[in-house]
């Protein structure tokens, strides 16, 4: 729409500063998901909305509009996609120069204060910026993110909205000594919130405050409600053997202990563990490192494939990063023409981002659903 004026108002000094320090500092562009139906299933939120809008512009076609800028996108081999340059600085250049190209005005340091709808329609949007000054425009699109001050005005001009709970974040244990162990990380655990179906399978990492990685994150996502109702208050079951069971852990644990019954505890791992983890698996089992394996007792036995496959451990809080936080939350969908992110209360106005109750796991998706909804916009305004 090169005959269109398009402002982009900026209350912080800088613009894409989420896009900064996204993927610690990499900036996680896409996922390398490139069906729609196999895509929306990452998103707790907004799934069944965001499909239409993907099959018209989705991994491909932002990998293809980077590219076609002149940066290159790489894809690694968990299906996350980074410029090649691995920084997130690459992305901010592109999106700026697109901007210049494009004679796009961006103001910073520039908030809003106040805005007024149209009386009817197609009458203009009035924004009242923080320096007093006044904005008319016949097209209004409101990407915020999770600013409560914006959701109560919205509410306000009669939005339902859902009320903000935080997505992505890790769990705390502030008593477990397992904190001690911070650093450690295991390719594939399974982490479980007990009495729910909530669980989340992949690479673990453990912290000075608890436990994080892909599987915290991804199920901080899914069960972000729940979580949210309990304060983050409840037990956490983490199968360090995610593929097996009590029985069947039992049996392998059986068919290893007869070819390692002379050797100490400490010294011969039952798995492909860290030495540190695997003593605190045994501290936590009562079994001494020097103990030789043929002087195992029952309990003791019981006590280690229990933990081994239901380590238990009580969550008490949560700790989010900016590069990692998400808001679950916001404008109810059913209030949105998702051919175009626009309102069905009031024609002209788009909402993007956090503005809407849609938020993905980690790995790309939050940012591929911002781009979706950028360019359905831009192509509809």
């Amino acid at each position: 729409n090169p005959g269109k004026k398009v402002v982009i108002i900026e209350k912080n000094k800088d613009v894409l500063g989420k896009v900064r320090v996204s993927g610690g500092g990499r900036c996680n562009v896409t996922h390398a998901c490139f069906e729609p139906r196999d895509l929306v299933q990452f998103y707790p939120r907004g799934a069944k909305e965001l499909l239409g809008p993907f099959t018209r512009f989705g991994p491909t076609e932002t990998i293809n509009w980077f590219e076609s800028r002149g940066v290159q996108i790489n894809r690694e081999s968990d299906g996350r996609m980074f410029p090649v340059s691995d920084s997130s600085q690459t992305i901010i250049d592109c999106l700026l120069k697109a901007c210049k190209q494009a004679d796009i005005s961006i103001w910073t340091s520039c908030g809003m204060q106040d805005f007024e709808f149209p009386k009817e329609e197609g009458g203009t949007y009035m924004l009242q910026l923080l320096d007093g000054q006044k904005i008319v425009t016949s097209k209004l699109a409101l990407c915020t993110g999770s600013s409560q001050s914006i959701w109560n005005k919205m509410s306000e001009k009669g939005y339902k909205l859902k009320a903000p709970v935080s997505s992505l974040f890790t769990f705390n244990f502030p008593k477990d000594p397992i904190s001690k162990l911070m650093g450690l990380s295991v390719p594939n655990a399974n982490v479980a919130l007990e009495g729910t179906k909530l669980s989340y399978q992949g690479p673990l990492l453990i912290t000075h405050w608890g436990i994080s990685g892909p599987a915290v994150l991804k199920l901080s996502a899914w069960g972000a409600e729940y979580l949210a109702t309990c304060k983050y208050q409840c037990q956490v079951i983490v199968n360090w053997f995610p593929a097996e069971t009590i029985n069947s852990i039992e049996a392998l644990f059986s068919d290893w202990l007869q070819q390692n019954l002379k050797k100490q505890a400490g010294t011969m791992v039952f798995g492909d563990f860290p030495k540190r983890l695997w003593s605190y698996f045994l501290a936590k089992s009562a079994i001494p490192e020097e103990l030789v394996w043929a002087q195992l007792n029952k309990k003791q036995r019981i006590m280690l494939l229990e933990i081994l496959v239901r380590s238990r451990f009580t969550m008490n809080g949560k700790t989010t990063f900016k590069e990692e936080f998400v808001t679950a939350g916001g404008i109810e969908l059913s209030q949105i023409d998702f051919k175009n992110f626009q309102s069905k209360l009031h024609p002209g106005l788009f909402f993007g981002g956090e503005m809407l109750n849609i938020d993905g796991i980690t790995g790309g998706f939050n940012f591929q659903a911002a781009w979706t909804a950028g360019f359905l916009i831009d192509n509809n305004a």
